[in-house]
């Protein structure tokens, strides 16, 4: 299992919602198995997205179509606000 780790700054969260919904069909034939989304408690204008893959090789696949098709597209990522950071980890522990 590895995980798509992705932070960025948003200027809407509907308008981002309503992109990320757009690409579900994306993130399933990418081989997604769950996306958790998440909100810091004192910042409406920041997401947290992890993306479960089965492997690292999936995850790095698809972070690339992220950067060339989808963050790169003001259409595509509409509310995007700046860079987004995306790591690709892997389990070290699990209780």
């Amino acid at each position: 299992m590895a995980t798509l780790h992705i932070e960025h700054a948003i200027t809407d969260y509907r308008t981002w919602r309503a992109a990320f919904d757009r690409m579900a069909s994306a993130r399933e034939n990418a081989g997604v198995r769950r996306h958790t989304v998440q909100q810091p408690v004192d910042d409406p204008d920041y997401i947290v997205v992890d993306l479960d893959f089965d492997t690292a090789a999936d995850a790095a696949a698809f972070l690339a179509f992220l950067k060339a098709n989808v963050w790169a597209s003001r259409e595509n990522a509409p509310a995007l606000l700046g860079a987004p950071q995306a790591r690709i980890l892997r389990p070290a522990e699990s209780r």
